[in-house]
């Protein structure tokens, strides 16, 4: 695709593509700042339940107050795009709604908001990034169906390890190769009792919500990434929660491979993690039995096969998220989208649950997650992720249990349980 060009072209013309952003937290102001400096592509409207966020955001880029509409109302907010002014609201719902916008970005890492503002924006027909992975991996098969339906794009944000992840796939893929582990790098080992108490010190150092870095220390986020990796490839877990190994970049090629050629994974066609050396990149175990090309990649230094390892040893985050606000503008692609439902996200209990006790969100001292197939995800009748939050326990809850329909009651009146109801639906044999 030829992205460069075309974004100048929007820029020498004054039509760029107008972004509405909801959440501007860590990745989300991080967008701004990118935006800003991208040809034909300009964010207009920026939505937070904390108004003073986009405000201290904008004025890092020296905006003049003056040049913005601070407002909850559509029809303010439309008046004001149509005089040029940056439109910051508390209220996530207006920005659907504006006419004016061609592409929405979700970043608020909320699964409950996220599958309410993609779903308002497919109603719209408007195109929905997502930098919420956790609303993708509830809910996400359901909102690009309903897309494809509406005539508007779905797509997980590229950046993230499930876009670089899949661009590796589909390289190999592509190339005739079979894919025997798709896998990325996590810089820390799991610590399952991670909260945002245990975080405040670690947060405040890194700017970050300590909750938010609760997710990732108890490993609830290398979870989600990988499932959906998973939703998008086809590819499982080996095991509940993957292997998780810490394995340096040279024995990759040893290691996440099937047990009967010296590795350790049960079959070909997985997805998984390793700790520590290869963060912040992503892995691709592939393989050929093909002579020739094996002879070739010998040629190229690849190595003898019949393995070969294909490696980015990055991924750039919000960094890399206008590629996709591009690709669904200017050639109506998604980056990455659920085309199976093949992994389920579990919620487990981090600490003693008791009967009448609500369960709390993500990142919080109530729970964490695993991956597990759907298959047996349904055997163990588990809760999926997103709708763990607001949940009510019936009975005591174990630390170490997981959440099921039969300790639990989620919330009905939330709008993702009720998303997620439609999607079972939809995932039910004919």
């Amino acid at each position: 695709m030829e992205l460069l060009n075309k974004l100048r072209f929007l820029e020498t013309n004054s039509t760029p593509i107008r972004v509405g952003l909801v959440g501007c937290g860590q990745m989300g102001s991080g967008l701004v700042h990118v935006v800003e400096k991208i040809p034909g592509m300009q964010i207009v409207a920026v939505a937070d339940v904390d108004i003073n966020r986009p405000i201290s955001t904008f004025a890092q880029l020296r905006r003049n107050n003056s040049d913005s509409v601070i407002t909850t109302k559509l029809g303010e907010a439309e008046e004001g795009l149509r005089h040029g002014k940056l439109i910051l609201s508390e209220d996530a719902d207006l920005l659907p709604g504006l006419s004016q916008l061609d592409v929405v970005v979700e970043a608020t890492g909320n699964p409950e908001v996220g599958a309410k503002i993609a779903f308002q924006c497919i109603n719209q027909r408007k195109h929905i990034v997502m930098l919420n992975v956790e609303t993708d991996v509830t809910v996400g098969y359901a909102l690009h169906k309903l897309a494809e339906r509406a005539g508007c794009v779905y797509s997980v944000a590229s950046g993230d390890e499930p876009a670089v992840c899949k661009m590796l796939y589909d390289f190999s893929v592509s190339l005739g190769f079979e894919v025997i582990c798709l896998g990325k790098g996590k810089n820390n080992p799991i610590d399952i009792h991670a909260t945002p108490d245990s975080c405040l010190e670690e947060a405040a150092s890194k700017n970050m919500n300590p909750q938010m870095l609760a997710s990732f220390k108890d490993g609830t986020k290398t979870m989600v990434e990988m499932a959906a990796v998973s939703n998008a490839t086809g590819l499982i877990p080996d095991v509940p929660g993957m292997h998780g190994l810490e394995v340096e970049y040279n024995d990759l090629l040893n290691v996440y491979i099937p047990k009967f050629d010296g590795g350790i994974l049960s079959h070909g066609g997985r997805v998984d993690y390793s700790t520590g050396h290869i963060a912040p990149g992503v892995f691709a175990i592939v393989r050929t039995d093909e002579p020739r090309i094996q002879e070739d990649m010998r040629f190229v230094s690849m190595g003898p096969g019949p393995y070969y390892l294909f490696f980015r040893p990055y991924h750039l985050c919000n960094i890399e998220t206008p590629l996709s606000i591009a690709e669904a503008f200017l050639y109506h692609e998604t980056t990455v989208f659920a085309e199976y439902w093949a992994s389920e996200v579990v919620p487990v209990a981090k600490r003693d649950i008791q009967c009448g006790d609500k369960i709390g969100e993500i990142g919080s001292q109530d729970i964490y997650h695993r991956i597990y197939t759907s298959q047996e995800s349904r055997r163990l009748d588990s809760i999926p992720m997103g709708i763990a939050p607001g949940a009510t326990a019936k009975k005591t809850i174990l630390a170490g249990q997981i959440l099921t329909s039969e300790n639990v009651t989620p919330d009905p009146h939330r709008f993702i349980y009720q998303l997620r109801q439609m999607q079972d639906e939809m995932l039910m044999p004919s």
